[in-house]
């Protein structure tokens, strides 16, 4: 079997590095990174510097991503106002353009690639413009006529593949929880700040969202295990599948445990804006890195568009439950990801890993 070589579009974002510790773990894996900036840490990585809109760089960086054999495409770019910009059309054509850009300087020089492996997410099912069919199912619940660029890029990959011996799976993760800096969609470096300003006024950890909803989340590093299986398993060409940690959650049941595992006692709903409200938390948390001789940068490179995330994420404003925002996992499961791991397990993991790396006090 030809040696793998795989090429990670994205590398410092949230999936993109759990792709790159992932990967990493394997001796006879050759990986590239990509990405306009370094990632902290490559894991055994080669960092190619990149911007994928750039169609110029893309064709420079062809000599590095020569022999590919597995692309796991995690480049994302999202608009300043992150939660209207996923309607936006400019946001639709940036992300059209990379991938294509990639693929256009990685296909002619890869004649032995196998699989590349595309990132959508429940927007495809239209959560952000309407109630989700319960549970959302692949091929039958996605809301095609909603402009998206998860469409544009997936007719890009189908059209690419006809007539090819490699072939693509599309995963679709819920809500993601890992560890990245300055991600837009990354809830733990918002939430671990949020709480740090309550700890040093010796408070309880309230919750800031609004009405509850039932949803989902899915563990980083068990979504980067689904990429892997998917490039390696019969069943996975050519289809999309639904990635979940299995089980379902509100924010209010889960909160205690955040709160525990940040040695914190849970408090009591106060609704409250991080977007609106971070500017003031700006110096403080600059003291705090000096305090607890942090590793993580300044506030808005350590949280980026996470604060708005959140917001959106843990309903800020709404006063009406929501409707559920639950996916089939039927589909992935039958074709041989079993995979499964405990909601509250995995928030407690990741801020534990947070304090433990010293990003967080």
């Amino acid at each position: 079997m030809t040696k793998k070589k795989v090429v990670v579009a994205g590398a410092t974002g949230l999936v993109g590095n759990a792709a790159l510790r992932h990967f990493g773990r394997a001796d006879s894996c050759e990986i590239i990174a990509l990405s306009r900036r370094k990632p902290r840490n490559l894991y055994g990585a080669r960092h190619v510097e990149v911007d994928l809109t750039d169609p110029a760089q893309c064709t420079l960086s062809a000599a590095s991503l020569q022999g590919t054999t597995h692309v796991v495409y995690a480049a994302l770019y999202e608009a300043p106002n992150l939660v209207d910009g996923w309607r936006d059309s400019d946001q639709i054509r940036t992300n059209d353009l990379m991938l294509r850009n990639l693929m256009t300087a990685l296909e002619p020089v890869s004649p032995k690639l196998r699989h590349v492996a595309l990132l959508q997410g429940t927007k495809a099912y239209g959560v952000h413009v309407r109630p989700l069919t319960v549970p959302a199912r692949e091929g039958r619940s996605e809301m095609y006529e909603q402009p998206n660029f998860y469409w544009a890029q997936e007719n890009f990959l189908r059209e690419l593949q006809q007539a090819k011996t490699w072939h693509w799976s599309i995963l679709r993760p819920v809500l993601i929880v890992g560890e990245a800096m300055g991600g837009a969609m990354d809830l733990i470096p918002p939430l671990g700040v949020y709480a740090a300003m309550l700890r040093e006024q010796g408070r309880a950890l309230d919750y800031p969202g609004g009405a509850a909803r039932v949803s989902q989340a899915v563990d980083v590093d068990l979504l980067a295990r689904a990429i892997a299986w998917s490039g390696e398993t019969v069943a996975a060409r050519n289809e999309a599948f639904n990635v979940t940690n299995g089980d379902v959650f509100t924010w209010e049941n889960v909160w205690p445990a955040i709160a525990d595992a940040l040695e914190m006692k849970p408090g009591k709903p106060q609704p409250l804006s991080m977007a609106q409200e971070y500017p003031k938390w700006i110096a403080p948390w600059e003291e705090l890195r000096r305090k607890h001789d942090l590793v993580s940068p300044s506030l808005e490179e350590f949280v980026g568009l996470s604060f708005q995330y959140a917001d959106y994420s843990m309903r800020y404003g709404q006063t009406q439950v929501g409707p559920p925002s639950i996916v089939s996992t039927v589909k992935i499961n039958q074709a041989g990801f079993t995979e499964m791991m405990d909601t509250e397990a995995m928030f407690r993991k990741w801020f534990a890993h947070a304090r433990a790396s010293r990003l967080l006090p």
